[in-house]
């Protein structure tokens, strides 16, 4: 499926269950699909120095890009949520210099490994707003009006992670870019030039992420290890099913639209989901600010009256859409627009350096 010519990117999310290619390139404040691609797979690369398992995914990305038609060997490609610890932390106002050694300082708090064994990057926050910094586990606040203090988005990644996947796309033949965090990557593509205050719910195969964005700016990201896999696992428990037998069911109830309500078997999992976000969006309001709307993304949200169900919080909900800044041939449109949920992150990835 090649629509398009050279100047490009490749944006490469390799997820617990399958991986996905967007291929784009900038054209008069938009961006171009050029190819796409999505293939299942049964393995992960994982944070150990796995051989096999690395070589296996080259040889699938070589073959989906190959089917795909890509033209271009220069690839952005996301990191797993369940490798990357990513705090927003407050900071003082202080010389740049001195900065850098106070959040090295500051990392040990948050990061649960040795600072040796893993890659550590951090970026200044410039927002308007200062009234909310927090950990992912929700911890500390911010005093309001601290106009002397900054906020500052800390990433660390394990080094064996960032060499495995450096590994899967050499031996594709490929010439990493840059490697982000999947939060960053959803932004990009679903929030885009949006200044409220929202929040961004993704629901992908193995977990699932709650982030507040403001002004483009990621403010905090809690990761959940509950997904579309979960929900499958439980129906699969409670009609003693296997778990090809409620996936398709999941499906069918998706696709015919039966019932006016989630199944019961399935509120369990997603009440965990809309348990964090209720405890996100009163520490939100009790700081005096207001979240603009919820924005429902991932694979694992194509279930019907998913948007009433978070609409509990007497926000609007809406489903995100990664091709609002994307144009392709309208005859893709039936093929194309139901798979954007699950391209979101490669599509965001595709976009980075060419905004």
């Amino acid at each position: 499926m090649l629509f398009g010519k050279p100047k490009s990117q490749l944006g490469v999310d390799i997820g617990t269950s399958n991986i996905k290619i967007v291929q784009l390139h900038p054209q008069d404040n938009q961006f171009v699909l050029e190819t796409y691609g999505l293939v299942n797979i049964s393995f992960q690369i994982g944070s150990k120095d796995n051989g096999s398992a690395i070589t296996q995914t080259a040889q699938i990305l070589k073959t989906l890009m190959a089917k795909a038609g890509v033209t271009t060997n220069k690839v952005v490609a996301s990191l797993p949520n369940s490798s990357v610890f990513t705090s927003v932390i407050d900071m003082p106002k202080i010389p740049q210099e001195e900065l850098k050694i106070a959040i090295e300082s500051e990392a040990k708090k948050y990061v649960p490994l040795p600072l040796e064994e893993v890659a550590l990057s951090w970026s200044v926050i410039e927002q308007k707003k200062t009234k909310i910094t927090k950990d992912t586990n929700l911890g500390s606040l911010a005093k309001p009006g601290m106009d002397n203090r900054i906020k500052v988005l800390l990433t660390a990644v394990p080094t064996i992670v960032i060499d495995n996947y450096v590994k899967v796309f050499q031996q594709a033949g490929l010439e990493p870019q840059a490697l982000e965090i999947e939060a960053l990557s959803l932004i990009r593509s679903l929030v885009g030039a949006d200044t409220n205050l929202n929040m961004l719910i993704d629901i992908g195969a193995k977990s699932s992420t709650i982030n507040l964005v403001d002004e483009g700016y990621l403010r905090v990201s809690k990761n959940l290890n509950v997904g579309g896999d979960t929900v499958t696992t439980s129906i699969a428990q409670s009609l003693s099913v296997n778990f090809a037998r409620a996936e398709q069911f999941k499906k069918d109830f998706g696709l015919t639209g039966q019932g006016q309500q989630i199944p019961q078997v399935m509120r369990p999992i997603l009440d965990i989901i809309k348990n964090e976000a209720q405890k996100l969006i009163s520490l939100v309001e009790s700081r005096g600010e207001r979240i603009d709307k919820i924005m429902l993304s991932g694979g694992g949200v194509k279930l019907p009256n998913l948007k009433e169900y978070f609409s509990v919080f007497g926000k609007p909900v809406v489903m995100a859409n990664p091709w609002s800044a994307v144009t392709y041939p309208a005859s893709l449109k039936p093929v194309i627009e139901p798979l954007g949920l699950n391209l979101a992150v490669a599509i965001g990835l595709a976009m980075r350096h060419m905004e």
